[in-house]
């Protein structure tokens, strides 16, 4: 492996002298994961529906445990009404139609689901049979702000255009209450889930996409909060952020597989400062996040390692900020594109804190070709001398049923980026 050998020109290396202890690195324990995850949703038995939900919601109602409810076409809800689900309600998607559950703007989501009983939208086709894109997602928007010319925007799909906008000045507002929910087999023409300028009371937490043939999450501006959000094997993008979304994320988990990917290929992260179809109106409100304790994994092996690339892309002046992280099996840890001309500019830009890195390339790449001082982006995290394969990394990566992606020896045994 020759990966490592344009590194340590630029870089002094050291195993542990930093001032960096095994205390001070956050394991990114994965125990969030459990009991109310399914990874191998394609052997679960479903029930057959009992009741179709109507295609427009415009009161407010509530969907039982004991019902499972089919989704046909693409259901609104509407005027202000809000749709709460019981937790352990399933729901299900026909995949001969265009089918989304669309919040519209002014309208509210709760979906409170437990870890004994979350809340499922999966697609129904019977066991064995399901695939990605199977139906097209949940899309909630808010009124919340975006950071447009015109402030607001419509979103994207083919969707009736009397609820398709989003965006205002209510920045308080709580837009939606998501706590343990599935989406499973979504991203059909859209996303498994997106999101449009959530107000900041907004609650998501606990939510697993799975098998997305878009992107698994997508954040439209915005400032909401989320924690402990996975995206399992999604065709596309798992967290992608534009239109001024700045907001704060903790215990997100990607788990990505070397044959699947989008035609443009598809990043583990990807944030956009703004949408350059658009434009912006403010260019100090530009997408930026922070997040905690990222599990950004590619699960390839030295026979198809080459496929990956970098896990993380950052375009158009966006900002992101990675502490007591993990990063494995991508090309690089990075790349940006030509909006960031200088090195100060991609300084400001990103930032790798406390963190671990498995890549078999240099590890940042630019568009300008801004070489020998842009590693100092990985500074003081440590990384492994020679690529490594996810079972020799984490504790039990491969499991089908039960995946562990803890680191499996102390960091301290790992170089350290001086």
């Amino acid at each position: 492996m020759k990966k490592r050998e344009l590194l340590s020109i630029f870089l002094f290396i050291a195993i542990s002298i930093s001032g960096l202890s095994q205390s001070n690195f956050n394991p990114n324990n994965m125990k969030w994961t459990r009991d109310w995850t399914n990874f191998e949703p394609n052997k679960t038995n479903y029930l057959t529906h009992d009741e179709q939900l109507p295609n427009i919601i415009n009161k407010d109602t509530y969907l039982r445990s004991d019902i499972v409810y089919l989704m046909s076409g693409d259901v609104y809800v509407t005027d202000n009404a809000t749709l709460t689900i019981q937790e352990g309600t399933l729901i299900k998607a026909d995949t001969e139609k265009s089918t989304n559950l669309i919040v519209t703007k002014g309208a509210k989501l709760i979906a409170d689901g437990s870890k004994a009983l979350p809340i499922v939208f999966t697609s129904n086709k019977s066991r064995n049979s399901r695939k990605s894109g199977d139906w097209g997602g949940i899309t909630i928007i808010g009124s919340g702000k975006a950071n447009t010319i015109e402030g607001e925007g419509t979103i994207k799909g083919k969707f009736n255009p009397l609820y398709s906008i989003f965006g205002g000045n209510n920045i308080e507002e709580e837009t939606t209450v998501l706590r343990y929910v599935r989406i499973e087999y979504a991203g059909k023409s859209t996303n498994g889930l997106s999101l449009y300028t959530l107000g900041n009371q907004s609650i998501v937490e606990n939510i697993m996409v799975s098998y997305s043939a878009d992107d698994s999450f997508e954040w439209h501006g915005g400032a909401s909060k989320a924690k402990n959000l996975i995206s399992f094997k999604s065709n596309d993008d798992d967290f992608d952020f534009t239109q001024g979304y700045r907001g704060e994320l903790i215990n997100i988990l990607a788990i990505k597989h070397p044959y699947i990917t989008s035609n443009n290929g598809s990043y583990a992260i990807e944030v956009d400062g703004y949408n350059k179809n658009l434009g912006f109106e403010n260019s100090k409100v530009l997408s930026s996040i922070d997040i905690t304790g990222a599990t950004l994994i590619t699960l390839v092996n030295e026979s198809n390692y080459h496929h990956s690339r970098a896990a993380i892309s950052l375009n158009n002046l966006g900002e992101l900020y990675l502490n007591d992280s993990n990063i494995s099996g991508f090309s690089d840890v990075v790349k940006l594109d030509k909006s960031f001309s200088t090195l100060k500019m991609i300084e400001t830009a990103f930032k790798l804190d406390n963190s671990f890195f498995n890549v078999h390339g240099e590890g940042v790449i630019t568009y300008h070709n801004i070489t020998g001082d842009t590693f100092n982006l990985l500074k003081y995290n440590r990384f492994t001398k020679a690529f490594q394969q996810p079972e020799e990394v984490f504790s039990n990566p491969l499991d089908k049923a039960n995946p562990n992606f803890t680191l499996k020896n102390s960091l301290n045994n790992y170089m350290v980026v001086q």
